[in-house]
């Protein structure tokens, strides 16, 4: 075969929209190498680094003989499994079976392994819009039909029954894939609105995943896991944002007790295990609370400075700021097209944020997100540019 024809071309399943807030931090990397200062705003990123309780424990692994370190069973270190299981009791009161606990790389690879243990190619899950982007393109990859419900301030932004009903009446639905606190917009679901959701989804034959991988980080009200409403929900979380972890890539599944030994298998065959080094650290990352907590504190000030600073800037319209780490701010008052927004933004003022076309195709072009994971003398800082910059487009 020529080069002109070759053999190796691109799938039509891996045509796929790039995931937008990766490439707004290839362009801010590109200006701190020509010597500018940028202010991060446009990823969902702690700071902080993962705590020290975890820090110890890897260092601890490494100056064995490393024979701890090699493969261990797939579905997880046991007495990981058995730590996050206390984790449900400690946090929500639930008892959850260690056994129905699955370690996955990020809540990435728990995706990758729900959608597959769940879904056939051609099955249409509900989503809202906005929402983060990969569960929409992973779906399709995997040949399933993403279903984007639109949200509003009516409902607070978040799903409800009577939507997700409507969808189902008009073509049905597989899967309905749920988060709260949510990104990009930070909103939160109250007890009594999940609970309606889950239920009314189970009774109509439509199976839920949760995404809570913004647990602990509620500022508003307390978060619910779709846990506590239902045993049959599939829960998916991970050490990335509470935890500081990122870059350890380490999450979790809790899955009814008939789909694990289908994710088993799977994660068997397409990852083996997750790293163990990772796996060590994240069990100890449980004892590191006192220093998490001082972390959330942290973007609870950043929080009070953007909710206070950005509409005297003149951005006065953003959706409830109930957890997570992101503020999503309506700027179709100085533009139609966030994605020029956000460009201009950081070359001219060197604030990095990610436009809402990423989360929402449809209605993204007026939003943008901003994240305030970063040291509070960034936020105050970033408001300051940000207030001079739109006072110059003026």
């Amino acid at each position: 075969m020529t080069s002109d024809h070759p053999l190796c071309q691109p799938s039509a399943r891996s045509d796929v929209p790039p995931f937008m807030v990766m490439d707004v931090m290839t362009a801010a990397a590109r200006l701190e190498q020509a010597g500018r200062h940028v202010i991060h705003m446009e990823v969902g990123q702690p700071e902080a680094p993962a705590p020290a309780t975890a820090l110890a424990a890897a260092r601890a692994a490494l100056g064995g003989s490393g024979a701890a370190l090699g493969y261990t069973e797939s579905l997880g270190i046991p007495s990981l499994r058995r730590r996050i299981a206390r984790h449900y009791e400690e946090t929500y009161g639930l008892a959850v079976d260690p056994a129905t606990v699955l370690v996955t790389t990020g809540s990435s690879g728990a995706f990758v392994l729900a959608f597959l243990a769940l879904l056939e190619p051609g099955d249409r899950v509900a989503l809202t819009a906005p929402a983060y982007p990969p569960y929409r393109h992973i779906l399709t990859a995997l040949g399933c039909e993403p279903v984007l419900i639109r949200t509003g301030p009516e409902t607070r932004w978040a799903l409800t029954p009577e939507a997700l009903l409507a969808a189902h009446r008009e073509t049905p639905l597989k899967a309905v894939l749920i988060a709260s606190p949510a990104n990009p917009t930070g909103t939160m679901m109250t007890e009594e609105a999940l609970t309606r959701l889950v239920r009314t989804a189970e009774d109509a034959g439509i199976a839920v995943i949760s995404d809570e991988i913004y647990h602990g980080l509620d500022y508003a009200f307390p978060a619910t896991t779709a846990r506590a409403v239902s045993g049959d929900t599939v829960v998916i979380n991970s050490f990335s944002k509470y935890f500081c972890m990122t870059g350890w890539r380490v999450g979790w599944i809790v899955a009814p007790e008939r789909l694990v030994r289908p994710m088993e298998r799977l994660h068997q065959n397409l990852a083996i295990s997750v790293p163990t080094l990772s796996q060590i650290a994240a069990e100890a990352a449980f004892e590191g609370r006192a220093e998490l907590e001082a972390v959330k504190a942290g973007y609870a000030r950043n929080r009070d400075i953007l909710m206070k600073g950005l509409p005297a800037c003149g951005l006065d319209r953003f959706l409830p700021v109930d957890g997570a780490f992101y503020l999503y701010a309506d700027v179709s008052g100085f533009t139609p097209d966030s994605h020029a927004f956000a460009r201009a933004l950081l070359e001219e003022a060197g604030v990095a944020v990610t436009p809402g076309l990423d989360f929402d195709p449809v209605a993204g072009h007026r939003f943008v997100r901003f994240s305030y994971a970063r040291a509070e003398a960034d936020m105050v800082m970033a408001v300051d540019r940000i207030g001079r910059w739109l006072k110059g487009m003026g």
